[in-house]
């Protein structure tokens, strides 16, 4: 008689922070990260990079072994694991593909994306001199900025990110 192994069901949260290269996604996100996980939650990150990203480099076992043409190269230690797959001209992973490929959690935060149909907490600069994105998409929910703006939406101060983090509990039912 086979035995059949059944993962737990849970449902992740799912909230992206978008906005223009330079104004200060990274940084934020590292410090509500830090908040959340005190909190006691699981938190994972989803990460879309518009350049080619690598996590090896050449003289490593694991970049000989991709480049000789595995298509998926896991890396393990003691501290942790990573499994590098190798596309080789098929099309970039969407960001469904992307969340099917993590752990159960409690929350996912998804940098860049920014157009996907994600409730979406926008990091703006007046200094950056670009655009604000929620005038062109629904699923913007916050603002995160140093300066106040003409809108409906709630806004936190972009150097609060306990304000942050308390606004992300409190939207997707996580508080």
């Amino acid at each position: 008689m086979p035995f059949h192994f059944v993962l737990p069901t849970t449902t992740m949260k799912v909230i992206g922070f978008a906005g223009w290269s330079g104004s200060g996604k990274t940084t934020l996100v590292e410090r509500v990260i830090g908040l959340l996980e005190a909190r006691g939650l699981v938190v994972s990150l989803i990460k879309h990079a518009h350049h080619e990203a690598d996590v090896d480099y050449p003289g490593k076992d694991s970049y000989r072994h991709r480049h000789a043409g595995c298509r998926e190269v896991l890396l393990t230690s003691m501290n942790r694991w990573a499994l590098m797959h190798e596309l080789r001209g098929r099309p970039e992973m969407t960001l469904d593909q992307a969340l099917e490929q993590l752990s159960p959690c409690d929350l996912v935060l998804v940098e860049g994306f920014k157009r996907a149909p994600i409730a979406k907490i926008e990091i703006w600069r007046a200094e950056i001199g670009k655009p604000l994105l929620f005038p062109d998409d629904p699923h913007i929910i916050a603002i995160a900025s140093d300066s106040r703006l003409e809108t409906d939406l709630p806004q936190i101060d972009i150097n609060d990110p306990a304000a942050v983090a308390e606004f992300i509990l409190a939207s997707s039912g996580l508080n």
